[in-house]
């Protein structure tokens, strides 16, 4: 099986202008639509099985509605999909929402702190990292950009030293702009993952398995970045680094399902 552990969807009548939004946010183009049609198609050409889905919530009124919009698609697509939720440092009762996000039976939570505009280790996320340490709830976070002081390893070391128990998957390899930076000083964290999306098209593959090998290949998780880059050449991509049988197996499927604990 081949999961695709990092993929956004958004409702089909927003989803084109929140996918171009975001490609403007990074000055980088958005290859897809951003709906969830497309995405179950271009990951059926890539061979792709599985998706982890989910979106951010820009202001605290979003959460709701996008985690049920996230669990309907979900339920509709039970034999594909994987749900993450959103949370938002601003709300006036996140136990609330992390509880309405457990009963719609989502996996886990994404947060992007640059786009929400607050420091990873902000001490309005503190309450977040808590919920989700005590809940099991494991969290995918965009980390890393050079243009910020959100989400850069400086911001993330100090939250996964106290909340040692809450597993932290690291999109862009630990530290979007700053890959091999952030595998340098994120490496040794045993309670961070990491995944493969949106590097491929800034790093050669040499220094893709340099990365990957700081962090080993038990905590990288392939994924794409949905709707950024064309999913095929991303997996084939992925495919060109040459990595043997039993670590494209952790890489492609068996890291993602530790880390998000999902059934196989």
């Amino acid at each position: 099986m081949v999961i695709d552990a990092h993929c956004h969807i958004y409702p089909d009548k927003i989803a084109d202008k929140a996918a171009h939004a975001t490609a403007r946010f990074y000055t980088l183009p958005a290859t897809y639509d951003g709906t969830l049609s497309t995405l179950l198609e271009a990951g059926a050409k890539a061979g792709i099985d599985r998706f982890v889905v989910q979106s951010v919530a820009t202001t605290p009124q979003q959460v709701s509605s996008i985690n049920h919009f996230i669990a309907a698609s979900v339920a509709a697509h039970p034999d594909k999909l994987y749900g993450l939720g959103t949370l938002h440092p601003a709300s006036e009762d996140p136990e609330a929402d992390v509880k309405e996000l457990l009963a719609l039976g989502l996996r886990g939570v994404k947060l992007h702190h640059d786009i929400q505009q607050f420091k990873i280790d902000d001490y309005r996320c503190l309450k977040i990292y808590e919920l989700c340490e005590a809940y099991g709830l494991p969290m995918l976070l965009h980390t890393g950009d050079h243009r910020f002081d959100y989400s850069n390893p400086n911001r993330l070391i100090p939250v996964l030293d106290i909340y040692r128990n809450l597993c932290v998957v690291g999109a862009h390899f630990g530290g979007w702009s700053m890959w091999e930076e952030a595998s340098r000083q994120l490496r040794h964290r045993e309670n961070f993952f990491v995944d493969c999306s949106s590097a491929f098209y800034a790093l050669d593959n040499d220094t893709v398995r340099r990365i990957i090998a700081n962090y080993g290949t038990d905590r990288v998780l392939f994924g794409t970045d949905y709707p950024m880059w064309d999913v095929e050449k991303e997996k084939k991509r992925f495919d060109s680094l040459g990595y043997g049988e039993t670590d494209r197996e952790k890489m492609l499927c068996r890291n993602a399902l530790r880390a998000f604990r999902l059934e196989p």
